[in-house]
């Protein structure tokens, strides 16, 4: 089994920061991109950063120049710092991950959430 566990949550004043953390753990051979989604509350989940093992990193336009997501490959650990915060970002942020098992002999990847961390910004 693969578990994404987050943290760093949590209620903030408008302009403040955040940073979110999610390390992956369990049954992993390799983690391939991994991101941030958010879900507001009666709101469609969306994308709000993603970053590939290489290449290009994607953030939402609602956060760039804000919001900045980075990685640490030898902790399996995705982050996200949260500068300049807005309500209109308060939301249950979600952790994600394409994760390649090993099952006897054959590579598998897997696309993993985490259970979601409540980011509250007041106004």
């Amino acid at each position: 089994q693969v578990q994404l566990a987050e943290s760093g949550g949590g209620l903030v004043q408008a302009g403040g920061s955040l940073r979110l953390s999610c390390a992956a753990s369990g049954s992993i051979f390799s983690v391939n991109a991994m991101g941030w989604y958010r879900q507001a509350p009666g709101k469609q989940r969306e994308l709000v950063a993603r970053i590939p093992t290489g290449g290009t990193i994607n953030y939402a336009d609602s956060v760039k120049g804000r919001f900045t997501i980075s990685r640490d490959n030898a902790k399996n650990t995705v982050y996200l710092q949260m500068n300049n915060l807005k309500p209109e970002d308060t939301a249950v942020y979600y952790c994600n991950a394409d994760i390649t098992r090993l099952l006897l002999t054959t590579a598998r990847v897997y696309n993993y959430w985490g259970q979601g961390t409540q980011v509250t910004v007041s106004s």
